[in-house]
């Protein structure tokens, strides 16, 4: 159904003549009549009868009129949800308790007028793809992965290096250390279910691993946060990473240790990317929040790869 000849209906079924109508669309008397008289040929019925005054609506015309004013509003929303400025940001983050998380809470704090979509994607290809389809409108990665650079319409700025504690039970041998060194974590197992090769933190991790001489495991099935919390409380001899702002609760009876890492403190590098060409207003606003709230931080004694962008 052409959507112009049903607004010329309602045009004209509001104003009760084709002259005044065609007037308030910028259009003529004869573009109005051919607009009425396609929208009568599809739906097979007379919508108007001539009469003295102008034109009156026939009984199909009254039973048409609601629904022509609500296809018109439908296609208003329907526009609007994805016109920029008029829909919500749409924001990847990699999982729902993470720092970037917290990031986009503070923002929402801070700017409670923006609406806003918060999305989950798996590797920064897809959100990449998605940058440059219009799908999302930013994402939080670790930049790039080694070998694959971002594309030129792709930009990116490194807004929060977040240190990683060491993440034991009770009865692990480094359950009591008020810090731990990187080195002393040398020979212990550290499982890792879900790190994906090809993945910006597979590549985050490879390289840990071969910069320190960690043991990091992966095997066995992610069943997700509750299910590592439990084995890891139950197994003296696992351990596991988990970034500093990462909120995760876990009953008292798992006597859980976070344990801060140092010398040097991994440090695992958020960056914000997003597409130069993208018009929506509240983009800069959360570029601008995240300048403010993660300005300033000392980089000093941590670690990141070589193929991180500096801050």
């Amino acid at each position: 159904m052409d959507l112009e000849a049903v607004r010329t209906f309602v045009a004209v079924a509001e104003t009760g003549q084709f002259r005044k109508a065609g007037a308030d669309l910028s259009l003529t008397q004869q573009a109005v009549s051919k607009r009425i008289a396609l929208l009568e040929r599809t739906l097979g019925v007379r919508l108007f009868t001539r009469a003295p005054r102008g034109a009156e609506l026939t009984i199909d015309g009254q039973a048409f009129l609601p629904h022509a004013r609500e296809l018109l509003h439908v296609a208003e929303r329907a526009g609007a949800s994805v016109r920029p400025g008029h829909r919500p940001l749409r924001v990847d983050v990699i999982a729902s308790r993470t720092a970037q998380a917290n990031l986009m809470r503070g923002f929402h704090r801070a700017h409670p007028e923006t609406e806003l979509d918060v999305v989950m994607l798996f590797d920064i290809e897809t959100a990449v793809g998605a940058l440059r389809s219009g799908a999302i409108d930013a994402s939080f990665r670790a930049v790039a992965v080694p070998g694959r650079p971002l594309p030129e319409d792709i930009d990116s700025v490194r807004v929060l290096d977040e240190p990683l504690q060491l993440l034991t039970g009770p009865a692990h041998a480094l359950a009591g250390a008020r810090s731990v060194t990187l080195a002393q974590l040398t020979g212990h197992r550290i499982w890792m279910p879900g790190i994906a090769p090809g993945t910006e933190w597979g590549a985050y991790y490879d390289d840990l691993v071969a910069g320190f001489g960690l043991t990091i495991e992966v095997t066995g099935p992610n069943f997700g946060s509750d299910a590592l919390l439990d084995t890891i409380a139950d197994t003296p001899a696992l351990a596991t990473f988990m970034g500093e702002h990462t909120r995760l609760i876990w009953p008292a009876g798992h006597g859980l240790r976070r344990i801060p890492v140092t010398a040097p403190t991994p440090v695992y590098p958020h960056s914000l990317l997003w597409h130069r060409d993208n018009p929506h207003p509240a983009l800069a606003a959360l570029r601008t929040h995240l300048a403010t709230v993660t300005a300033g931080r000392d980089t000093a004694g941590t670690w990141v790869p070589d193929w991180v962008l500096p801050r």
